[in-house]
């Protein structure tokens, strides 16, 4: 794109955890202008009252969906519920770029969202020019893309380790372990029993157990590096914090292979990478190291059993996990560096 140009953005569900966070990173983007923002229950309200801390901000006040001028737009970033999105994307005009956050567009084959979101897709035909948006993977795919599937939090810190040790035969697709810890805003900004703060604070509990609708994300991707299918054992967890993704992977290695490979092997896949950074060897990542920016940080370790390799992988899931990769996929398919935008440091402590 010519440099001196915006991009004319709209965001629906604005008002929700994913629409602050590219809020707070578009309002400070040189070529960004946010021309409509959109929430169906505070319409008519300034972004002010439902952010407060963005009331010192010139935004266009909360409309719904159906009152934007889609003629002054360029691009729309969804972040709806899940399920509510096909229906909204497909009456869009076909002029627009979309990147939704959603899950409606991620998975490829429509049988297995089905089987995992309890209801048939509704848009089948779009589903098909869909690009999934794990930036670092399909980047290429992402630059020609009208319409990109944000990937979900706990896939992405899963699939960056896992897809190049794949792709590189270098661990059994046969057995690996994912072992999730993902902060609160995890689960929306809306009220629910579960996520108030006497239910999670000073405690932590698995949920999802061998049903978690993010385990197809991650086989879909994992199958993808290999070309055959891949099966993974994949359990979340709840922890007391407000924002950040742990992923703990346990992987068993092929023949001959030491976890000091793995190591040089993920180095070498991301050298030069702007947001997924490898720590050196045994030394491993935490969320506090990675809060607000747009960074995955991983580590690898050798396991006490033989044979054996532990990988930590660290992000925040707004921002890596959720709306910081969702600009960094705007920035791809407006030809403009995937850092513009992007370069906040962690927050620390």
């Amino acid at each position: 794109m010519q440099q001196d140009k915006n991009i004319r953005i709209a965001i629906l569900g604005a008002s929700g955890y994913t629409g602050a966070e590219l809020l707070r990173f578009l309002l400070r983007h040189p070529h960004a202008e946010i021309v409509a923002l959109t929430a169906e229950k505070n319409a008519g309200q300034p972004i002010g009252a439902v952010l407060p801390h963005l009331v010192f901000e010139n935004l266009p006040t909360l409309v719904k969906i159906d009152a934007v001028d889609w003629k002054n737009v360029d691009l729309v970033f969804c972040c709806l519920p899940h399920g509510t999105t096909q229906d909204v994307i497909a009456a869009l005009p076909e002029h627009l770029k979309v990147i939704d956050l959603s899950a409606d567009f991620r998975l490829a084959d429509v049988e297995t969202y089905a089987a995992t979101y309890g209801h048939a897709h509704r848009a089948i035909e779009l589903q098909k020019s869909a690009v999934y948006g794990l930036t670092e993977i399909y980047r290429d795919a992402i630059k020609k893309a009208r319409l990109v599937a944000n990937p979900g939090c706990y896939p992405t810190s899963a699939q960056l380790p896992l897809y190049p040790l794949l792709k590189a035969k270098l661990i059994s697709q046969d057995d690996i372990i994912i072992d999730s810890k993902s902060g609160v805003t995890g689960a929306g900004r809306e009220a629910k029993v579960g996520s108030l703060f006497c239910e999670v604070t000073e405690g932590i509990h698995a949920y999802g157990i061998a049903n978690h609708r993010h385990a197809p994300e991650i086989e879909q991707g994992l199958s993808d590096a290999v070309g055959a299918p891949v099966t993974v054992n994949f359990t979340p967890h709840l922890m007391p914090m407000s924002r950040g993704i742990l992923s703990s992977i346990y992987v068993k290695l092929a023949a001959q292979k030491t976890a000091q490979d793995l190591h040089k092997a993920l180095e070498q896949f991301y050298a030069g990478e702007a947001f997924v950074k490898v720590l050196p060897f045994g030394s491993v990542p935490a969320t506090r190291h990675v809060r607000g920016s747009n960074l995955c940080v991983m580590g690898v370790a050798a396991d006490r059993l033989s044979g054996r390799a532990i990988i930590i992988a660290a992000e925040d899931n707004l921002v890596k996990g959720a709306s910081g990769q969702a600009v960094q996929n705007m920035n791809a398919m407006f030809d403009l560096p995937e850092t513009t935008g992007l370069n906040a440091l962690a927050v620390f402590p």
